[in-house]
């Protein structure tokens, strides 16, 4: 679901979506057994190409945590200041990127110790924005962390 949603959404919003593998598949299963395509390897990307990059929950921050080339990614996508976005357990990735250092953030609250131990303020909010930095916490806030990375890439909010 934290993977179809926002891809579905921001293809909807026109957006050109690319899903983004570590190289060791061309197609994962989600918990549930929903597959999905990669579109392209991380090890051939360059986050400079990129305006964002959203991460999401279940089972998958924890495998895309264990490349190294996926980790790098997101760290340097972060510095170069574009949206960097993590919902549910997706704040793992966060952690393991070290993007959270001083920065207010949410997630599952089962991993609220991690997020903290990584150095940010936690919230228990349906989203939070700081910075170029955007969680939300579980499946249902989709709605509102598809809407927060909207606004955030477009010049002018948009009212849903």
């Amino acid at each position: 679901m934290e993977l179809w949603y926002p891809v579905y959404r921001f293809r909807e919003a026109g957006a050109n979506v690319t899903i983004v593998g570590p190289g060791t598949s061309k197609s994962f299963a989600s918990k549930m057994g929903y597959p999905v395509n990669v579109d392209a390897d991380v090890h051939e990307l360059s986050a400079a190409d990129f305006d964002a990059v959203i991460i999401p929950g279940g089972y998958a921050p924890d495998y895309m945590r264990r490349s190294e080339a996926m980790v790098n990614f997101v760290r340097e996508t972060a510095r170069q200041g574009k949206i960097v976005a993590a919902i549910c357990h997706a704040g793992w990735m966060l952690c393991s990127a070290d993007v959270l250092r001083g920065r207010k953030a949410t997630s599952f609250s089962s991993i609220k110790d991690d997020m903290v131990n990584a150095g940010a303020e936690w919230v228990d909010d349906e989203v939070v924005r700081d910075g170029n930095i955007i969680t939300s916490r579980q499946p249902s806030d989709l709605p509102a962390f598809c809407r927060e990375i909207i606004n955030a890439l477009v010049r002018e909010p948009i009212a849903v």
